[in-house]
Order: structure tokens, then sequence, then C-alpha cells
């Protein structure tokens, strides 16, 4: 755990141009604390340690702005920039160096059974207030644009999504304007 958090201590000298030095970040990036706290409670969650996990989580919320639910999984390295009014889902599985901005939500749509929320591939960028609903995969090296609206589509990788609908208009390094594939029925 303690390299995992090292490694999103890295994640915000990289990312964040207002991080000036290691004591500022550790005392005042609020979106670290949250992932450092976060990080604190999925491990006693893991542990099979009852409500504590829960009840981490909600100071957490309280605290930071940030609602991760701490059966979530996350790989190292990631990075919230703002961070406030992320919601994160119990199923959520988020890949190593992700970069996500304040508003994002990875949700259910009330409609799943199991997993429900969403699976979040290796570097990938989530622009500020976009909404990724159900069991969708998102591939890796994908960026999704500021207020894309994705619900029950998977995103291929190497791919930029933006729109809403979320459309995919740039593939392999190639311009494109393709529609994202459904991953099931529409949900009524």
């Amino acid at each position: 755990m303690i390299r995992t958090i090292i490694e999103d201590i890295r994640a915000v000298k990289a990312n964040d141009p207002a991080a000036h030095h290691l004591m500022e970040t550790l005392l005042c990036h609020t979106p670290l604390h949250a992932i450092v706290i976060y990080r604190l409670a999925h491990q006693l969650h893991r542990w099979g340690i009852p409500l504590l996990p829960r009840m981490i989580s909600t100071w957490a919320k309280m605290a930071t702005g940030v609602e991760i639910h701490p059966a979530a999984d996350f790989g190292y390295g990631f990075f919230f920039d703002k961070g406030v009014g992320v919601v994160i889902g119990e199923t959520a599985r988020v890949g190593k160096n992700c970069v996500m901005f304040h508003n994002v939500t990875l949700g259910g749509t009330g409609k799943h059974a199991g997993k429900r929320h969403p699976t979040i591939g290796d570097n990938v960028y989530i622009g500020t207030g976009s909404v990724l609903l159900g069991p969708i995969t998102v591939g890796d090296n994908v960026r999704i644009g500021a207020n894309s609206f994705i619900i029950m589509h998977d995103v291929p990788p190497n791919s930029t999504v933006v729109h809403t609908p979320a459309r995919i208009v740039r593939q392999n390094g190639k311009r494109v304007d393709l529609p994202l594939p459904r991953t099931e029925e529409p949900i009524p």
C-alpha cells in the first residue's frame, strides 16, 4: 500500500502544476487526501473488517467532497484534479496512471446485479462532469472529454470520446466520427 501511495504522490507532481513541493502536496492537496483515505478503507475492506471501511469512506466524503466506495478497486498512480463531486461505485475498477477531474461519476444504472459499475483501463483521462454508467469497459489509453455521457457503451482502447451522447472522434491516432458500440440492450 505504501508503494502505491508513493506512486499516487508522484502522479500529483506529474499532473498538477500547482503542486509546487512535496510538503505542500502532502498537507494541502485534498484530492490526494481522498485517495490515501480511500486506500486505507479499501485495505480494511479487503481484510473483511465490517462497517469501519464504510465509516471511513463516509468521513472522507464529508472532508474531501469525493465519494469512493471502499470496495472499488484502483491501480497505482491515480490522480484527481480537484476531485469535488466525484462519485465512484462499489464494483468500479480503475487501472493504473489514470487522471480524473471533478464531478465525474462512475456509477450504476440500477438495472444490474453483481458487476454494476464501469471498468476503466490504464492511462485513461476522464474530463470534468463526465458520467459513465453501468458495467461498461473503457479500454486503455482513452481520453474522455468534459461532460461526456456514456451509458451502457464500451469504449475501445486508444480512443478519444466527446459529446453527449458520447461519440468516438479519434481512434488509433486517426480522426473518426463513430457512435460507441452498445454493450447491451437499451435500458427502459
